[in-house]
């Protein structure tokens, strides 16, 4: 989100720069009270990839051939090599991008959970609800949705009012609750007894806390996405002010609209689509960056300045869980790790090369790591 509040005034914006931003380092002095988890694993050599790349092929035109040799080849299906004696009704589910995969984007195995000895069925909810960001909706979420039901898990991605296909205008909303009203609505009507997930990304994660305070009750665990973590008193303008600078991409990207007249506040937050890339979309695939920008629409400057509330009774109670994005631009790592240290969640993971958007850039490592996280136990 960033420095929402820098500049009220309209003002140009400057010609993209010929440089990315430097990932900022992260502090060695961080706070000791969470376990970080690393979502990558050691890269293979060469040789043993193309190995495994080549054994994988042939065994799937083997099985190609000798169950529909009718039908075309695809050459374009990726695999990984599967164990000596599997079944094929038990193969790993392929990947909803079709870019090259990455071998810190790995396709999830049930070997590589931290919790590997829960079963499904024994896990509190496989319901997650997805919230997206500021600027974007609900299409944002289509690879997570795609990967978690392949798994066996219930997947909704809400748009908030006024984004994604929302009608509402955008400049006509005025609180957080009124941004906010389709999450609340649908963890109103849940079934009684039923719990979900939540996930926020970016502002999302304002709009999570917002619910969370309303809603403990319904929600098992909490998910932040380089996300806002804000605490109790604070808004996303308070926690972000402190990135301002002359080389702040998120400021250089940002213009305002003012509705109500240039003697009034701002109504909504546009961003220039020529700094997208580089801002939210650094690592992410350009099909993706296509999709956002046809999709993506201003954001409602006044739940931006909106303080929260939030109780340790009631938002206290839900378990916390935040991601970390090392590659991102537009909520920096040392931003990601002062909301941490200000407000510690239970565990920290990293998701190794994510930018602001791990949805696009590292869908099947994020997928693992949501799988993984609402298999963690309530602590006894």
């Amino acid at each position: 989100m960033g420095n929402f509040c820098a500049c009220l005034a309209p003002k140009s914006i400057k010609k993209k720069p010929n440089h990315r931003l430097p990932n900022p380092t992260l502090p060695t002095n961080s706070s000791k009270r969470w376990t970080r988890v690393r979502s990558s694993r050691k890269d293979k050599p060469d040789a043993a990839l193309t190995r495994d790349q080549v054994l994988a092929a042939a065994i799937l035109f083997q099985q190609h051939q000798h169950h529909n040799a009718r039908d075309p080849f695809d050459r374009t299906t990726s695999l990984r090599y599967p164990k000596s004696g599997s079944k094929n009704s038990n193969a790993l589910p392929r990947s909803s991008s079709s870019r090259a995969r990455s071998l810190t984007d790995p396709l999830l195995q049930p070997h590589q959970l931290v919790s590997e000895n829960v079963k499904p069925e024994d896990i509190e909810t496989n319901h997650f609800v997805l919230v997206h960001g500021g600027g974007f909706g609900a299409w944002c979420w289509y690879k997570t949705i795609a990967l978690l039901e392949e798994g066996g898990y219930k997947a909704t991605a809400i748009d908030l009012t006024g984004s994604g296909v929302h009608s509402f205008d955008p400049n006509c909303i005025t609180s957080l609750s009124q941004y906010v009203q389709p999450l609340t609505d649908f963890l109103e009507k849940l079934p009684e007894g039923e719990k979900v997930i939540l996930v926020g990304h970016d502002f999302g994660g304002a709009c999570i806390a917002y619910a969370m305070e309303l809603f403990p009750f319904r929600i098992a665990k909490a998910i932040f996405i380089a996300a806002a973590m804000l605490s109790n008193g604070q808004n996303t303008s308070d926690m972000f002010s402190q990135q301002a600078g002359a080389d702040d991409l998120m400021q250089q990207a940002q213009t305002f609209s003012y509705a109500n007249g240039n003697n009034h506040p701002p109504t909504a937050i546009n961003l220039e689509k020529s700094l997208l890339r580089d801002l939210f979309f650094n690592q992410s695939p350009a099909k993706d960056v296509a999709l956002a920008s046809v999709s993506m629409r201003p954001i409602p400057f006044a739940p931006i300045l909106e303080k929260l509330c939030l109780s340790d009774l009631k938002y206290g109670s839900v378990r916390r869980f935040y991601i970390e994005t090392p590659e991102d631009n537009a909520i920096p790592i040392t931003l990601q790790d002062s909301m941490i240290n200000k407000s510690p969640p239970q565990q920290v993971f990293r998701l190794k090369g994510a930018d602001h958007s791990p949805f696009f850039s590292k869908p099947q490592a994020l997928n693992k790591l949501l799988i993984e996280i609402s298999k963690i136990k309530t602590p006894s």
